[in-house]
């Protein structure tokens, strides 16, 4: 199977893309590192035992005040910006890729339906979706998020779905709308096949293209919506690790001159969405010929 990704010519586009190469290099990094961050991490900053608030507030080793446990520093509460970076990705990549997942099922199975049958389901679906796209997607998350109790990760996931499964149902419509009037479709209509066998098998392999290139572009969407919600204080709870969470406390010091707290988890969120967008460019191009760069 390696042996043949290695001769395809996906591959070889991949390799003669530098940019695409470096954003997957990046995005591998940061993903391994995320689910290995208990390993790799020199301490658990969200474990009390490991936290002393006399290590509080502590710069980067190559500074003066510096301590070689903490290489990039540590914030208020004494907790490594290393270790809390690391435990930080683990929560913007557990909701990225949750929700595009969540979102485009979502999104594919209404779109399908809607796209498929038409009539009056069709215009349910489609005002329904035309509804919540006129909002905007980080006020909608405000929001819904504003109506719990309690928050924790999948409050945050469950609001962004609601407001990201429409982009996917659009998509995947308009390609049904397509599909469903070549020949094939016709035929196996004719030969007696049920609806679910003519949606699934032979609709939607002919239809997903634009949305594995949407579910690219979406995740670095919605990391950047993650850390912005934690930013604003409506995301994760404060027990949770999040860049956003991380920037929105360490600007609070950041004219006192503790600038390594604003600085570091803000250059690993730019980092993570730059690499992903330089993927996803790339992608876009494979599944869309007609647009591609190289052409």
């Amino acid at each position: 199977m390696l042996d043949a990704l290695r001769k395809s010519d996906m591959f070889d586009s991949f390799i003669k893309d530098p940019p695409a190469v470096i954003g997957a290099v990046i995005m591998m990094v940061f993903i391994f590192s995320a689910l290995f961050a208990p390993l790799i991490a020199p301490m658990d900053p969200y474990d009390l035992k490991s936290v002393d608030l006399a290590n509080a507030l502590l710069s980067p080793v190559w500074m003066e005040s510096g301590s070689t446990d903490f290489l990039l520093g540590t914030d208020d509460q004494g907790r490594g910006i290393l270790s809390t970076i690391l435990y930080g990705l683990r929560t913007s990549l557990v909701v990225g890729f949750t929700v595009v997942i969540i979102s485009s099922i979502l999104g594919i199975i209404f779109g399908m339906v809607g796209g498929y049958y038409g009539g009056l389901l069709d215009s349910i679906i489609m005002r329904t979706a035309d509804t919540v796209f006129s909002f905007s997607t980080t006020l909608l998350a405000i929001l819904l998020l504003g109506v719990f109790e309690s928050r924790n990760i999948w409050t945050v996931v469950f609001a962004i779905c609601i407001a990201g499964w429409v982009k996917y149902a659009r998509t995947i419509r308009g390609s049904v709308l397509e599909v469903k009037e070549n020949a094939y479709i016709t035929a196996a209509k004719a030969s007696g096949a049920k609806d679910f066998r003519i949606l699934f098998k032979h609709i939607l392999p002919n239809a997903m293209p634009p949305i594995f290139v949407l579910m690219a572009v979406d995740l670095a969407v919605v990391i950047m919506l993650e850390s912005t919600l934690s930013f604003l204080g409506v995301g994760v709870p404060i027990t949770e690790p999040s860049l956003g969470m991380m920037i929105s406390i360490g600007k609070n010091y950041i004219y006192a001159g503790m600038w390594w707290m604003v600085l570091f988890p803000g250059l690993t969120l730019i980092l993570l969405v730059v690499a992903i967008n330089l993927f996803s460019d790339w992608f876009r191009d494979e599944m869309n010929p007609k647009l591609s760069r190289r052409s």
